[in-house]
């Protein structure tokens, strides 16, 4: 990989290993320089794990980590204390308390120390928070009042009021509605100092300067958003699969020519040992030629030995770079759903909708509106309540993957969790399903809490597709919060097939408009549903 100019970030054959002995990352080398990088990768590649060494929240097993400045880091998952402050939230609340002190008459020492230069922290704060819509909001307002996504661009805004000069995302929009990304996308636009980003999210990608890929190992880094990216290793795989076939060609052409050569010797041998047995010279020139053409032949033999070898090694170069895109294979089993089934019926506060044979819809909306409630209440069967969302399921035969993936035992493994949905099922026909989950070997035997978001997807999907007889229909909450952008490909691909219906919340506009959807619902945040001609985001 080229040197990064001025790099905020270098690391050095860094290695890491759980307390298992299991290894996350072997051997990674680069480095991340100023601006917006964006890092992607399959799941379970160490993204996380990765921003996680260089924050310090974890220590390298081997190799170093070295960062020009301090880093501020924001997890995956959000910890939140609903009685904590908005200030606390910031990370301000030590400069906070400092400045008002002193605004009050307080001019003890250790509040000047505590504040520093930074005298328009409050207003600082107060422009951050305006600015996702949380203008007015005093910095002394509980965590708890605020919504999820609030919460989450409230972090993120208090990483630059710090002016932290190195900050870590790990996959910032999960969860975020549509207003609350493209607020995001605001706060990212013109970051100062160094961002790594941990994204699947192709909007958020786009807005990077560089683009960085764990893969197999290695780290590399693009100078460009995603999508120049992804062409430019599109054309980069193009060339080596070409490179690969003329190979290949050639190989076949030297072991053919190397296989023509050994018939022509052999004829020259049978011969000349027929010139020997006729007695056709003499014998002392007979011996000669003998021991000319054996020569020759080692030679010839020796010299297209080595065509051939040298063959077989261009290939075996070009054959390395071209990538083994391996993906998990989601064949949805045929539930055998009839067009005229009326499946379920959604129930808004001011009307309802019938999902009807292998109808796919998709709810839309502001997070708190209720679509993962009325999803719960769908699948739990608890009656509609005057004046608020529900519905009811028209068939018994329904899989639910949930948005937090938190029907799954921690401390079990992939094997077990999966036998806990069909324990008639013999292990052997388990360990294959999960195979083709790219879930193999120690993998399935891992215990669930040390498994990355999507391998715990996967897991969740092995479960729900073991159900005997098949589901009719698929309710699906945030299924793309989790999954590398492979991965929505293969699941795009596998609903698009699949013979029932499909019911699916989702903020992912990109993903929403590969389904093919019969038709998309809107809920407001009072509970109503809406029938839309289209997704927010096409209008």
């Amino acid at each position: 990989m080229p040197a990064t100019k001025n790099p905020s970030i270098v690391l050095t054959d860094v290695h890491f290993r759980w307390p298992d002995g299991s290894p996350a990352l072997s051997g990674i080398s680069g480095s991340f320089g100023p601006g917006k990088t964006g890092l992607v990768g399959t799941n379970g590649s160490g993204k996380s794990t990765l921003l996680r060494l260089v924050a310090g929240t974890l220590t390298p097993t081997a190799g170093s980590i070295t960062t020009g400045a301090d880093v501020g880091y924001l997890p995956q998952t959000l910890t939140l204390h609903h009685d904590a402050t908005l200030m606390e939230l910031l990370g301000i609340k030590d400069k906070v308390r400092a400045l008002r002190a002193i605004e009050s008459g307080d001019a003890a020492v250790e509040h000047f120390d505590a504040l520093g230069d930074d005298w328009d922290i409050e207003a600082r704060a107060d422009e951050a928070l305006e600015g996702i819509g949380l203008a007015g909001v005093g910095l002394d307002r509980r965590v708890g009042e605020l919504s999820g996504g609030e919460a989450m661009l409230a972090a993120i805004s208090g990483l630059r009021i710090r002016r932290t000069p190195i900050t870590l995302l790990d996959e910032p929009t999960n969860n975020l509605d549509r207003r609350a990304r493209s607020a995001l996308g605001r706060i990212l636009a013109d970051w100062p100092g160094s961002l790594v980003v941990v994204s699947h999210d192709l909007a958020l990608l786009e807005l990077m300067d560089s683009t960085a890929e764990l893969y197999e190992g290695g780290l590399t880094v693009f100078g460009g958003p995603y999508s120049e990216w992804q062409a430019y290793l599109d054309s980069q795989q193009a060339a080596a699969a070409q490179a690969t076939r003329a190979a290949e060609q050639l190989v076949k052409k030297e072991k053919r020519q190397k296989q023509e050569a050994e018939s022509k010797l052999a004829q020259r041998a049978r011969t000349g040992q027929a010139s020997y047995d006729n007695k056709k010279g003499s014998k002392i020139l007979m011996n000669q030629r003998a021991s000319d053409a054996q020569v020759s032949a080692g030679r010839m033999r020796s010299g297209m030995d080595a065509k051939v070898q040298a063959a077989q090694a261009a290939l075996d170069a070009a054959a390395a770079r071209v990538r083994d895109q391996e993906r998990i294979s989601l064949n949805l089993p045929d539930p055998d759903v009839p067009r005229g089934r009326r499946i379920a019926e959604l129930r808004g506060t001011n009307r309802s909708f019938v999902v009807q044979g292998p109808e796919k819809v998709a709810i839309i909306g502001p997070n708190g509106a209720g679509k993962t409630t009325l999803l719960e209440r769908l699948m739990g069967g608890v009656p509609c309540i005057e004046g608020e969302a529900g519905g009811s399921l028209l068939t018994d035969r329904a899989g639910y993957l949930r948005q937090r993936l938190d029907g799954l035992r921690e401390e079990a493994t992939s094997l077990e969790n999966v036998q806990d949905a069909a324990p008639d099922v013999p292990a052997g026909d388990i360990r294959n399903q999960l195979a083709r989950f790219l879930l193999r070997g120690d993998s399935v035997n891992r215990p669930v809490h040390t498994l990355s978001g999507g391998e715990r997807f996967r897991v969740s999907l092995a479960r729900l597709l073991f159900a005997d007889p098949p589901p009719q229909v698929l309710i699906l909450d945030e299924p793309t919060n989790n999954l590398d952008i492979r991965s929505v490909d293969q699941l795009v691909e596998s609903l698009g097939a699949y013979g029932g219906a499909v019911i699916v919340v989702s903020h992912d506009d990109a993903f929403l408009d590969r389904l093919d959807l019969d038709f998309i619902l809107g809920m407001g945040r009072d509970g109503s549903l809406t029938e839309l001609a289209s997704l927010p985001g096409a209008e």
